[in-house]
């Protein structure tokens, strides 16, 4: 049976929906004919650049429609997309160029500075083409113009269900990152997944504002959205009044977003005097606190958090809207095509409230890391009736580092990052559980919490807050708001103040940077 590739959705959207709108990006809209015949001219002008299968291309830009035009254009001939983190330095950049070698690296001339370093970098040094996105303020002068590739003979397609489409570099939270690799398969997996738990239909309009450089801002939901024959809205970075006008402006019904996104449009005017009530909302990539969902769920709108990592495309598990609330604070349970499991540290199954880690296994994974067979085979565990195949993982438990609890009827609970957990005194502290609660505080505008060395507990829990605006906050103050509402191991020990904590494009905090800054002794080995 031959499975196309995921360049086959826009053959047949251009015959289905012709004339409907596929991408929407600020004044400029594409339909889904506009949509096939450019990407098929692009693949050709990557074929006269000397792109073949395999070969990978770097993408260096915020969000835009020409950069859903190169990814389908790659997987028209089978070639490789590095998507490039627009907020990493130069010297972190060059860092993935030189892992993956690219062939081209495009350009958003917005980030021309940020290139133009890139450029000099010694790692990046062999890369020699160079691709400017069209910008009125004109092309970058060391570039190509995307023209030159864009409007070429269209390529005849050759790219197949099981080439390699993507190489996501994880956010490296713990050290350099590592390049997933992400199948076209996988990608139309995650698009079954998510599809199926948000009810997404081609009458939708979908608002996709997380950046294409993470696997959120390609699989939640923009690439589903064009299987499914929706119309995809871009939004090219995140701006919390830009995203309630683009809400209206195009009558959106579905949006995927990050719990820092959900609270900064929460401390809109704009966003709490809009009618979105239409608007079906899902978040993931960190744990979202309870103070969220319940502003949600008391305004009577439709939130339903989930789970997902890099690895698996990104989707894992997604509450069922009629449990949104019911079980507010739960990841929900498996997508349709995914399995998940709660283990103990020899791999068989918790009791219900029991923490484990959390594996999960499917044809969404991810291939394995690019050029790391030894990183790879670590979070691999081949399952209870033995490898199923011997060239690769198909079938095997990816292990995500992740803990988590399962309740009775299934649904799961994700506490922290294994690496976060604290132990003091030999209890294990879930910071999630205790932010959570900090959370709730009037003076916390945003809060983590990390584990710091003590002389008699080993480690002990020390708050790093941001406060509200005009708000003060002392560590007194805190502890006593924790009393009764926390065990005493888990109360914080200690707070530091500052101005914002930093986050990678997921949302999640990293906290290895904040150990470093608050706590330089090294922690105790988890």
């Amino acid at each position: 049976m031959v499975m196309w590739g995921i360049w086959h959705w826009l053959e047949r959207r251009a015959d289905i929906n012709p004339t409907k709108p596929a991408l929407i990006d600020g004044d400029h809209a594409l339909t889904y004919r506009d949509l096939r015949d450019r990407v098929a001219a692009l693949a050709g002008g990557l074929q006269a650049f000397g792109v073949r299968r395999g070969d990978r291309v770097a993408v260096l830009s915020i969000n835009r429609a020409e950069y859903i035009e190169v990814i389908f254009a790659a997987a028209r001939i089978g070639a490789i997309v590095a998507p490039l983190n627009w907020r990493l330095t130069a010297a972190e950049l060059a860092f993935q160029v030189g892992d993956s070698e690219p062939a081209i690296l495009f350009v958003d001339p917005e980030l021309g500075p940020l290139a133009e370093a890139l450029r000099k970098q010694p790692e990046a040094r062999t890369l020699e083409t160079f691709v400017a996105f069209s910008d009125p303020a004109g092309p970058l002068p060391w570039a190509r113009p995307y023209a030159e590739l864009s409007e070429q003979k269209a390529a005849m397609p050759s790219g197949r269900f099981d080439d390699p489409l993507l190489i996501l570099y994880t956010s490296g939270t713990t050290g350099r990152p590592k390049g997933a690799v992400l199948t076209q398969a996988a990608q139309f997996w995650n698009s079954i997944n998510i599809s199926t738990a948000v009810s997404l239909t081609a009458a939708d309009v979908t608002l996709n504002l997380l950046p294409m450089f993470h696997s959120g801002g390609v699989g939640l939901i923009v690439l589903p959205s064009l299987h499914l024959g929706a119309t995809a809205v871009l939004q090219r970075k995140f701006d919390p009044e830009e995203t309630v006008q683009l809400i209206s402006a195009h009558d959106v019904t579905a949006m995927f977003g990050v719990p820092s996104i959900y609270r900064m449009l929460l401390q809109t005017d704009a966003f709490q005097k809009a009618d979105l009530r239409r608007v079906r909302f899902s978040c993931g990539g960190a744990p979202c606190p309870l103070t969220i969902i319940e502003a949600f769920r008391d305004r009577g709108l439709l939130f339903q958090q989930g789970y997902g990592l890099t690895e698996t495309a990104p989707t894992c598990t997604l509450i069922p809207a009629a449990d949104a609330f019911r079980k507010a604070g739960s990841a929900g349970k498996a997508a349709l095509h995914v399995e998940v499991r709660v283990v103990d540290e020899d791999g068989r199954d918790v009791r219900p409230g029991e923490i484990g880690e959390v594996w999960t296994r499917g044809p969404n994974l991810f291939s394995g890391y690019w050029k790391r067979p030894e990183a790879t085979a670590e979070v691999f565990a081949p399952p209870a009736e033995g490898p199923r195949d011997a060239s690769g993982y198909a079938g095997w438990w990816f292990r995500t580092g992740d803990l988590a609890s399962i309740d009775d009827e299934g649904f799961i609970y994700i506490v922290d990052r294994k690496k976060d957990m604290i132990i003091s005194g030999g209890e294990n502290i879930y910071p999630a559980e205790v932010e959570d609660v900090l959370y709730r505080h009037p003076a916390i505008a945003d809060v983590a919490v990390i584990g710091v060395a003590d002389d008699r507990w080993g480690e002990v829990p020390k708050a790093v807050v941001v406060l509200a605006p005009g708000l003060t906050l002392t560590y007194e103050d805190l502890k006593a708001f924790c009393e009764g509402r926390l065990a005493r191991y888990k109360v914080p020990k200690s707070m530091a103040v500052t101005d914002i904590l930093p986050r990678n494009a997921a949302g999640k905090v990293l906290k290895r940077v904040l150990r470093d800054q608050f706590s330089p002794a090294e922690r105790p080995k988890v």
